[in-house]
């Protein structure tokens, strides 16, 4: 009978946990979050609550928080000094109509930034043409630059902005670069690619670097997804694409052909400082170095109109203590009137999202969802197909981007006057773990000019039909059922 003794100890200890669980884990988290996690300690007692110790929390340590909140004020007051210059007035503060106040309102009690006019906004829907375009702003830059990407990599594609921040830096411009460690260290060519950045002379930092043996550690799957690129501060770009060649020089990537199409927005105006914000946040977090008047002079807020677009950044991510990309979509997906139409690789929506636009198809709004028809990542891509027969039931029209082309864009437009574009998924780990960057864009001509990359999009899609989605073979509903489960963990 002795060996029933370790047995009821075990059980008891797994009772324990799991009442301890049931009294933490739901605090101040999510349903769906708060039943995945108590359903995995109750499966798998110790192994859960190891996973829950170190992955449980969705936020980033209080130091960094505290950075976060630091930058957010120095950004505070350095737009109120401003607003005391009459000649700035029109751009710092800008006539916000009824349209568009309450999220220019809710962004700013968000992140603390404002929106700003006077900007002008260009769409860069061709891969390597994008990475020419920055590459010729750093060329082009006297006073700085800013760099900050989840994945950089030294290739034939990416060698001309490589060759850009080179010259830059011999004409004595300095060039800051921030990359994502997890993000960027598993591709080719990483440690060939540092010692260059180094030799060159470029000032370039690990985000949230995971490495143990060196004291340098973060939360594994709290990561950096930011992609930025400021240039003297008067032009900047941000959007999907990572600087990577389009395969991303993945072997089976290139065995199928396998490409990304992307999405960069290059804006030129006073946003462009708004996008220089969360790269000095970063650069804050990772080196303890404040970029200000006078560590960083040459990168002072000097705003110089372009247009006549009102524009608005909002960080979000672990270092803030509100979702604040989920908020914004939310908010803008029920105000929708006419049309919603969203371009997105991984459509994994909490439940504040599938709400908002599914209630939208079902009061008459014209809901368009364009994504891929195959995946880069089996669990997202199969718990993304579970959505797809309650968008379709509520009029949410699918379109299934074309194999081998992975549709990596990240955009949407609201009626015709209102354009989201960044670098954020609209799956939980874009709203609650990733630090992502979005630009709000409030202007017609701009969602105009969105129509004919919608278009293409389109063109090169298969729409997604009800009865056909239902008649899929059984296996692949098991998939992506089961997948779902794990969607709040992912």
């Amino acid at each position: 009978m002795g060996w029933l003794i370790p047995g009821i100890w075990f059980t008891l200890l797994s009772l324990a946990i799991f009442l301890v669980a049931l009294v933490v884990i739901p605090a101040n988290r999510k349903p769906g979050e708060a039943t995945a996690w108590l359903l995995l300690i109750l499966a798998l007692p110790l192994l859960g609550l190891i996973l829950f110790l170190v992955l449980g929390s969705p936020k980033l340590s209080r130091a960094r928080r505290a950075r976060q909140r630091t930058v957010t004020e120095i950004l505070g007051g350095v737009v109120e000094r401003e607003r005391q210059n009459p000649a700035l007035t029109h751009m710092i503060s800008p006539e916000i109509t009824p349209r568009y106040a309450p999220f220019v309102c809710l962004n700013q009690n968000l992140s603390g930034i404002p929106a700003f006019g006077g900007n002008s906004v260009e769409l860069l829907a061709d891969y390597e043409g994008s990475i020419m375009s920055m590459a010729e702003a750093v060329d082009r830059a006297e006073r700085f630059v800013h760099i900050e990407f989840f994945i950089i990599a030294l290739d034939k594609t990416t060698a001309p902005f490589f060759d850009a921040m080179e010259r830059a830096v011999k004409r004595g411009v300095p060039v800051r670069l921030l990359m994502d460690h997890l993000g960027c260290s598993s591709y080719p060519g990483y440690k060939e690619m540092c010692e260059r950045l180094t030799r060159d002379g470029v000032q370039w930092h690990l985000m949230l670097p995971f490495q143990p043996l060196k004291s340098a550690w973060s939360r594994p799957d709290l990561r950096n997804h930011r992609k930025i690129v400021v240039v003297d501060g008067t032009v900047g770009f941000t959007g999907s694409q990572n600087m990577i060649d389009k395969t991303y020089l993945v072997k089976k990537n290139l065995k199928k052909g396998l490409y990304y199409q992307e999405l960069i927005a290059c804006v030129r105006g006073p946003v462009v400082y708004q996008l220089d914000a969360p790269f000095r946040t970063d650069w804050y977090s990772e080196t303890n170095i404040l970029l200000d008047r006078q560590t960083a002079p040459e990168s002072a807020f000097t705003p110089v109109e372009a247009g006549e677009v009102l524009c608005q950044v909002v960080p979000s991510g672990s270092g803030f203590d509100t979702e604040n990309n989920q908020r914004l979509f939310t908010g803008l997906f029920h105000a929708a009137t006419r049309r919603i139409t969203i371009a997105n690789p991984y459509f994994v929506p909490d439940e504040a999202i599938i709400q908002a636009v599914t209630s939208a198809a079902q009061r008459g709004v014209e809901v368009t969802l364009i994504t891929s028809a195959i995946g880069d990542q089996f669990m997202v891509f199969h718990a993304q197909r579970s959505y797809y027969e309650e968008l379709l039931k509520a009029g949410v029209k699918i379109h299934l981007f074309n194999a081998p082309a992975v549709l990596h864009s990240k955009h949407f437009s609201i009626d015709d006057d209102i354009c989201v574009v960044g670098s954020s998924n609209m799956d939980i780990r874009s709203m609650l773990l990733n630090m992502e960057v979005t630009l709000v864009i409030y202007d017609r001509q701009v969602v105009a000019d969105f129509e004919p990359i919608y278009a293409m999009y389109i063109q090169r899609a298969k729409p997604l039909r009800l009865n056909e989605w239902q008649a899929r073979p059984a296996l692949h509903k098991f998939y992506d059922n089961t997948m779902r489960l794990t969607a709040a963990l992912q």
